[in-house]
């Protein structure tokens, strides 16, 4: 029963994932049409970026880890963690509101240390979006707040699905704004073009989305026997103790946010020409992000309850059982996702921006950042795993391990790599150093747990030689198609690179899919069943 409840929930996130993927490739798609993917979308990008930067550094890595785990404990309190619950929603919100205005105020001085390459011009139309964009961060919160509430009570529906209403919002805004200004695919409109009415439309919209992101939640809380009410006695229902835990989270995403802080100030030295800078690695990581948020994240989040569970029953063996299970159907699909979007990068560069300078700059950091899709969903259930034993003092320690590397790599990148493959590069040194903390990750967290290596690293070794003729075959009918010669039939245009994209997913598919039966690998058929019959069924 409890393996159907996974699956189930898994493929209810799934599902929702895919529509609102889906929907967001369009608002990206359309948002590259409508001002590029060089100076002005380095600028967008880079205003944009910054509420959820903020957002994270204050509160969302902390809630993330802390609030499932404590919420179901609270479950154990005479009412059922109605007060706990609604004291720890009215002490975020404030935060959150406080934090919200004063990062608003500090527009100016947050975009000059996130983006120290732009020039003049760029930092003061990165400026003039942040004014707009940054009151996201009081959103994000709210959705994150409320969705992790439902997500602890069982209810994963609404947290996956209310993104879809932002993707709608905002890519209405995208077709009004090109409705009323016109198209820039090339980014040929000098930045003095811009004036307030097109930055308030664009990055207003973009606000307005998040904002209905979050706010639709709160009408789904009757359904899992709560109603919020703001509650101010903050004493006595154990918030002392989430905040020591969430303390060592908060660490961590400061280290992670100083990491990307040198990301974006090495990046923005590449931007003004047609190098891959800011913009064309948000796009490619927005690609990259596709398998992990409808897979990774999906089967991560079912089971991260039921680790919370087990971790506060003390059963240590179920514990490590989730962990096990999860990765391995995790790691089976990401293997997979990684080789087929290695071959097609280009392609789906095409149909991201009709341009193929552009196109060819996403494509590019999207292999580079494939690299390490696997270690990532990996280091995803492992942080869980970590989170809901109630630690996260070690995944403090592994990110501070790994924004080191990183930023090493980067700036021996900056000093020696040409300035057009500045951003590649950066996106292969965050690939490298993500898989260096996902190995000592996982040695941490055998320590704590015990066993289980084996399995995992026998399917890994299956998912991995599976891979290799379905990346051969791939590989093979991609060059058919054209390759990556501009002038071949997958570059020529939208519709070429999506019929090449399709039909080397589908060879790709069948070859890896009958050599995991060959050497009698169970992990794809458990992890895809499930979301399978929840799409027959929608």
């Amino acid at each position: 029963m409890a393996e159907r409840s996974i699956g189930r929930s898994s493929a209810l996130l799934a599902s929702g994932t895919i529509a609102s993927r889906i929907l967001g490739f369009l608002k990206a798609i359309v948002l590259l049409q409508a001002i590029g993917a060089f100076a002005a979308g380095d600028a967008f990008t880079a205003g944009n970026q910054l509420p959820n930067t903020i957002y994270v550094i204050v509160a969302g890595g902390a809630l993330s880890a802390v609030l499932v785990p404590q919420i179901v404990r609270s479950a154990l309190h005479t009412d059922g963690g109605t007060a706990y619950i609604n004291k720890l929603v009215t002490i975020s919100l404030l935060v959150l509101a406080v934090t919200a205005l004063v990062a608003t105020l500090l527009a100016p001085f947050l975009v000059s240390i996130t983006a120290h390459g732009f020039s003049a011009e760029q930092t003061a139309l990165a400026t003039a979006f942040a004014y707009w964009c940054l009151p996201q961060i009081f959103f994000y919160g709210v959705y994150t707040i409320l969705g992790e509430v439902l997500n602890a009570r069982n209810s994963f529906g609404p947290f996956t699905l209310s993104p879809i209403l932002n993707n709608i919002v905002a890519l209405v805004g995208l077709i009004v704004f090109i409705a009323v200004f016109g198209a820039d695919p090339d980014g040929t409109r000098p930045l003095d073009w811009w004036t307030p009415s097109s930055v308030a439309l664009l990055a207003g919209t973009a606000t307005l989305g998040i904002a209905v992101q979050g706010l639709i939640l709160f009408a789904f809380w009757r359904r899992v026997g709560l109603v919020y009410r703001p509650d101010f006695g903050w004493k006595g229902v154990g918030l002392k103790q989430t905040g020591k835990i969430a303390s060592w989270s908060f660490g961590m995403i400061l280290v992670t946010t100083a990491a990307g802080l040198v990301e974006t100030n090495v990046v923005s030295t590449a931007s003004g020409g047609d190098s891959a800078s800011i913009a064309a690695l948000a796009n490619a990581w927005l690609i990259f992000m596709l398998p992990h948020s409808v897979v990774a994240v999906s089967i991560a989040t079912a089971y991260f309850t039921r680790m919370s569970e087990n971790a506060s029953a003390g059963d240590l063996g179920r514990v490590r059982a989730d962990v096990s299970a999860s990765i391995r159907q995790i790691t089976v699909i990401m293997v997979l996702a990684g080789v087929v979007l290695f071959v097609v990068a280009y392609p789906f560069g095409r149909v991201m921006i009709d341009s193929i300078a552009g196109s060819t700059a996403i494509g590019t950091v999207l292999m580079a950042f494939l690299v390490g899709l696997p270690a990532f969903s990996i280091l995803f259930v492992l942080q869980r795993a970590f989170f809901s034993l109630g630690d996260t003092r070690t995944p403090f320690y592994t990110t501070v391990f790994q924004a080191v590397v990183f930023s090493i790599g980067s700036l021996a990148v900056l000093l020696f790599v040409p300035k057009a493959w500045v951003g590649v590069g950066v996106a292969l040194m965050l690939s490298l150093a993500g898989i260096l903390q996902t190995i000592v990750a996982g040695v941490l967290i055998r320590r704590k747990l015990g066993g289980g290596i084996r399995r995992v690293a026998t399917s890994f070794a299956k998912d991995a030689l599976a891979a290799l003729p379905a990346s051969v075959a791939g590989a093979a009918v991609y060059f058919a198609f054209g390759g990556p010669d501009p002038a071949g039939y997958a570059l020529s245009g939208r519709i070429p690179a999506i019929i090449t994209m399709a039909v080397v997913a589908v060879v790709m598919t069948v070859l890896y899919a009958a050599t995991l039966r060959l050497v009698r690998s169970s992990e794809l058929s458990e992890a895809v069943t499930p979301i399978l019959r929840r799409l027959r069924r929608s």
